[in-house]
């Protein structure tokens, strides 16, 4: 299963280069399910990795003039702050077992999993429905992206995801951005957020096994490197609907294994 975690690494910088999201959506399942890491930890190593492999397709992006830096801030300095407010407080403060259900006991690791598949099932329909979106807006909103952005920082902060899933729609409709702008622009706000989660996990003292994290990312890098190629060849558009095929079945199984299947 390793092995199979090792070659589905490629595919987290593959999806990040190719449509700008989607890194921790695949991230999480791999850590979980195929590196058998809990939870709760996989989603301090999604942010690393997320992050790591944004950052280098943020500067492939910047160098075809795909970044819009004034957009990235606005979105990205809200969601610091509800980031820190998720991991460096509320989530310690969790205990272990949430609540039980006739007499079975429903658990931290538990929850992330299933919330997971659910935002994962949520953001694959929007993506099949929205692939060929075109629609923007007539000015850039400063104001709701913002807003937005604040929102993107509670699930990054909870779950370990970029939210590149989220934030394309944010810049599509209130950043008045074209479809590569705002995949460029979602990498370096990918970035921002996932660097500050990650380091408030080192602040409270989260173990981090660095060689397992790095060998990970060094191949997801390679996948972003692949991904940022093709993406100059290819509508990131009409890949959108095929990934969130892909997605929508990810999320079921994790649903079902949680589930049904332990």
């Amino acid at each position: 299963m390793e092995y199979l975690g090792y070659f589905a690494s490629i595919i987290i910088g593959l999806s990040l280069g190719l449509v700008g999201g989607g890194g921790s959506i695949l991230t999480i399942p791999i850590l979980v399910y195929l590196f058998k890491i809990e939870p709760k930890l996989a989603t301090s190593y999604s942010l690393f990795i997320v992050g790591i492999t944004a950052l280098s397709g943020c500067y492939s992006h910047y160098r075809m003039g795909n970044l819009k830096i004034k957009s990235a801030l606005y979105f990205a300095i809200p969601s610091v702050f509800s980031i820190l407010i998720i991991r460096e407080v509320i989530f310690p403060k969790i205990t272990e077992t949430l609540f039980s259900i006739a007499s079975y006991p429903i658990s931290k690791n538990f929850m992330i999993m299933v919330v997971f598949s659910i935002l994962m099932i949520v953001s694959a329909i929007s993506m099949i429905k929205t692939g060929n979106l075109t629609i923007k807006a007539t000015k850039t909103n400063y104001s709701q992206l913002g807003i937005i952005g604040f929102f993107v920082g509670i699930v990054t902060g909870f779950l370990g995801a970029g939210g590149g899933f989220l934030i394309i729609p944010a810049l599509l409709f209130f950043a008045n951005l074209p479809m590569k702008q705002a995949v460029g622009t979602s990498l370096l706000i990918i970035f921002i957020n996932s660097a500050i989660g990650f380091g408030g996990d080192l602040y409270i003292g989260t173990p981090i096994d660095y060689s397992f994290l790095l060998s990970i990312t060094g191949i997801a890098f390679i996948g972003m490197i692949i991904g940022t190629q093709i993406s100059k060849k290819i509508d990131g558009n009409k890949l959108k609907p095929i990934f969130g095929w892909f997605v929508l079945i990810m999320g079921f199984y994790i649903i079902s294994k949680e589930l049904f299947l332990k």
